[in-house]
């Protein structure tokens, strides 16, 4: 009986490892990411405030979108992505085929999702087998920003994103001042960044001041003579083109940086329109980088799709073996 059950046990690896395979191939045709999201990117973005114990719950499986240290061993749907996982995989699947009761999971909830502190494989075998529960021991990060159970890397960068969007504009009260402007960015820290400029446009406006200029009137100033002309340049040079994905805000913090390292070098005098060029020149994707991109993928998907006629061939020659024996 046992032998039965550790085939069984297996046949269930392998089918799981199949699903795995298939859906790494799927994801390089969308949007979607393959793996899980990690607990130390989640701290590190969201920076929680606290923890607080919960105790003990029963938590759907569709809410667990991460790990603390397994996130690369699995994907999002926590199928097994290695070979070298097969041995504690089955050893857990087998105690789930005899009912051996295991001891329950630790998470972490941040959000409102949960993230695996110790036991990834109970995790992934109770999925694999279309369990839609488990009893877990929890311990919640205190955060403001809401997730969810379909959260990848991206839909995480974006809700911080959007996060810190709002607390910028909150804190400026930038859309009483400037209602029709767009301040996107495409990766977290930059509104800092921004709101640094623009107090420091302030701070430069106020030496030629007797009385001290309210915030409104530094954050036109700096829109209407800073910002706009440098997006201006941006636009007319068509320099977006060469930072696929990336966002006019992104470029002129970029730029700015860029031109101050440039007027150290070459002096005070250095032209805006120059540093936007030599910036585009050095750091933008030209053709040659696109195809190159455009190469890798195809590559990959050479190389998943010999994976996959190795694994149908393996299969072929396993069941005409079984057939032999049989008969």
């Amino acid at each position: 009986m046992r032998e039965i059950l550790e085939a069984e046990a297996r046949e269930d690896f392998n089918r799981a490892r199949k699903n795995a395979f298939f859906s790494q191939i799927f994801t390089l045709f969308s949007s979607n990411q393959e793996g899980l999201l990690s607990l130390q990117e989640v701290r590190e973005k969201l920076i929680p405030r606290g923890e607080t114990y919960r105790g003990m719950k029963t938590v759907p499986l569709d809410q667990i979108v991460g790990s603390e240290g397994r996130y690369r061993d699995f994907n999002s749907q926590f199928l097994p992505r290695y070979e070298h996982l097969r041995s504690r995989w089955q050893r857990v699947d087998l105690a789930h085929l005899t009912d051996i009761i295991l001891p329950p999971v630790t998470l972490y909830e941040v959000g409102g999702v949960y993230f695996v502190r110790d036991g990834n494989h109970r995790v992934s075998v109770a999925r694999s087998q279309g369990v839609k529960e488990i009893d877990a021991e929890v311990v919640a990060l205190e955060t403001e920003i809401p997730l969810h159970g379909t959260m990848t890397r991206e839909n995480l960068r974006k809700a911080v994103i959007n996060h810190e969007k709002k607390l910028f504009l909150q804190r400026l009260h930038i859309t009483e001042f400037l209602p029709e402007a767009d301040f996107t960015v495409s990766a977290t820290g930059r509104y800092d960044e921004l709101e640094k400029h623009i107090h420091g446009h302030k701070y430069f406006l106020n030496e030629c001041q007797v009385v001290e200029i309210p915030l409104e009137q530094a954050i036109k100033s700096w829109y209407a003579n800073v910002y706009r002309p440098i997006v201006r340049i941006i636009t007319e040079n068509n320099l977006m083109s060469r930072f696929p994905d990336r966002t006019p805000t992104d470029l002129y913090l970029w730029i700015v940086r860029h031109w101050d390292q440039l007027k150290g070098q070459y002096g005070l005098d250095f032209p805006l329109n120059a540093a936007a060029e030599d910036y585009a020149r050095h750091y933008g994707a030209s053709r040659g980088h696109r195809f190159l991109r455009s190469f890798r993928l195809g590559r990959k998907i050479l190389h998943l799709l010999l994976r996959l006629q190795r694994y149908q061939h393996r299969r072929k020659k396993r069941r005409r073996i079984k057939e032999e024996e049989g008969l």
